[in-house]
Order: structure tokens, then C-alpha cells, then sequence
């Protein structure tokens, strides 16, 4: 499990269940397991602070690198 969080005010965004040990470009939203700061407006992701973290792509977010930091353990399948 990973503990996202946002670049900019490192408010905690959500936790989320990384299969495999690349980077975190897409985070599958049935993989997303508890949410404390999101917002969903225009189609992206922002933090409450009003940083953009990711774009709205259905059944995933496209994550924008630089905009959060991330922590926890990556599982390998």
C-alpha cells in the first residue's frame, strides 16, 4: 500500500494498492482504498489546497509526477 500525497502541502490524498515496481503514472480508481483530500473538478484531480495532481480518465487517474510524493511498499506480481 501507498500513502499519496500532495507536493505542494503535503496533505495526505489517498491510499492506494500498487501492483508491480514501476513508477506511479495511472492510479486505478477501484485500487484506491481510503481518500482524505481529493477533489474532482473539470475533469482533474486536485488536492484541497488547489494543487492539480492527475486527470480524470474513466476508470483510472493520469497522474502529473511532480505533483505528489509518495510512501509505503509497492507489491509484486
Amino acid at each position: 500500500m501507498l500513502t499519496l500525497k500532495c507536493s505542494a502541502c503535503r496533505r495526505k490524498l489517498w491510499k492506494y494498492y500498487k501492483i508491480g515496481q514501476g513508477e506511479v503514472h495511472r492510479c486505478h480508481k477501484d485500487r484506491i482504498k481510503k481518500v482524505w483530500n481529493m477533489e474532482e473538478r473539470g475533469g482533474k484531480v486536485y488536492c484541497s489546497c488547489g494543487n492539480a495532481v492527475g486527470i480524470d480518465r474513466g476508470s483510472y487517474y493520469t497522474m502529473d509526477k511532480k505533483a505528489f510524493t509518495y510512501k509505503g511498499t509497492k507489491t509484486n506480481s
